[in-house]
């Protein structure tokens, strides 16, 4: 599935990015060598992080 489709980024390539310790879409765009440009993935982007954080803080739980 494409999350960003101005710039062709696929969900995978997103969760791939947090993995390695993107924390902010700007850092996302960085990782997969694209710039932002309608922004509307942004919030879609939001959430990625936000459920790297959940799941971090639930397993250290």
């Amino acid at each position: 599935m494409y999350v960003c489709n101005c710039n062709g980024i696929r969900e995978r390539e997103v969760r791939a990015a947090v993995a390695a310790g993107a924390s902010r879409p700007s850092e996302i765009f960085k990782a997969c060598d694209a710039k932002p440009q309608c922004a509307r993935c942004v919030c879609d982007m939001r959430e990625y992080l936000q459920d790297q954080r959940e799941a971090l803080r639930y397993a250290a739980e």
